[in-house]
């Protein structure tokens, strides 16, 4: 695949998640085959008010491989103005992304993220702000759902109108706001924003084996699927889709050992990122990912919630290894 001047290598594309992908996830997930992989949200507003937070957040000095940072916002003046800051603050990224996908209400009750798919004209104009910004050489890609509930399944609008305006690529999640993270992804909404539009989409949603990521190409008729959670302490879905995708063998499923020794070094690149006081509590919740499918699970997990130093690891390993004997 090519966005502009950006060629594009075989595999899933690494989603974006609030909380979640910080540059250590980000890093391991690309490590293991992701295409690109796409920051934490950042506030173009908060960006425009130089809020530190909101910087540290898109700012990645070494990245692996191609890096995506993401924007939300519901004004295209002030997105505009964030990407410049970007660049005038030296914040390296090969695509940007906007989003208009996020269905919590913190977001949404601001304008921005999925409440966007309520106004398909403003999306456009979100799109157009950010490439003129950008200039012609940067892809633009776009995070959207279906729609925002049942009565406003704006999707293939607000597609036509992102493409109209210079986005590049779109992922779509299958899901409308309304509906969250449940039920199962509408695959034939998808299907139908795909047919809509001439640029490359994205399917995204419920992907957690390789098997599923081809059954969703296949529903969809997408150029490529995008994963989230389902890679969450399972780097190595990366490695079995880029595997299927390409008709080759699928790679052997990690050992426990290799999955423990992934799980401390995405610990420890948090800590050395953040400082300990700020990464073992984001930590907890990454390490219990990749407690899915081991004997005593519930229990390890309960150990995972309490993580507070990054000493705590090695004991919780230790336990992890004790159980599977």
């Amino acid at each position: 695949m090519q966005l502009r001047n950006l060629q594009i290598p075989a595999g899933a594309v690494f989603a974006p998640m609030a909380g979640l992908t910080d540059a250590a996830c980000r890093h391991l997930m690309a490590d293991h085959g992701a295409a690109w992989t796409v920051s934490e949200m950042a506030s173009a507003k908060a960006l425009t008010f130089g809020d530190r937070k909101s910087f540290a957040l898109l700012r990645d000095p070494a990245p692996h491989g191609i890096y995506a940072a993401q924007l939300f916002g519901a004004d295209p003046d002030t997105l505009a103005k964030a990407i410049l800051l970007l660049r005038e603050k030296g914040i390296r990224f090969d695509i940007l992304d906007i989003n208009m996908g996020c269905p919590a209400p913190k977001i949404t009750s601001g304008g921005a993220g999925s409440r966007l798919m309520l106004d398909p004209a403003l999306c456009g104009a979100m799109v157009a702000a950010a490439r003129r910004a950008l200039g012609d050489d940067t892809p633009l890609t776009v995070k959207m759902r279906v729609g925002w509930d049942a009565d406003h399944m704006t999707g293939v609008e607000v597609a036509k109108q992102c493409e109209g305006n210079g986005a590049d690529l779109l992922a779509v999640h299958g899901r409308t706001r309304e509906q969250m993270y449940i039920p199962p992804v509408d695959a034939e909404a998808i299907a139908a924003i795909k047919r809509a539009v001439r640029i490359p989409v994205l399917a995204n949603g419920d992907v957690t084996t390789a098997e599923g990521a081809l059954a969703l190409l296949e529903k969809t008729g997408c150029d490529g699927v995008m994963i989230g959670r389902g890679a969450l302490g399972d780097p190595w879905l990366f490695e079995r889709v880029r595997a299927a995708l390409l008709g080759q063998e699928a790679p052997p499923a990690p050992t426990l050992r290799q999955r423990m020794e992934a799980l401390r070094s995405q610990i420890y690149a948090m800590c050395e990122e953040k400082g300990e006081w700020m990464a073992m509590p984001q930590a907890r919740s990454q390490a219990m990912h990749y407690m899915k499918g081991l004997r005593g699970a519930a229990s390890l997990r309960r150990y995972c919630s309490m993580l507070e130093h990054f000493t705590d690891v090695d004991t919780l390993i230790d336990a992890v290894y004790r159980l599977q004997e």
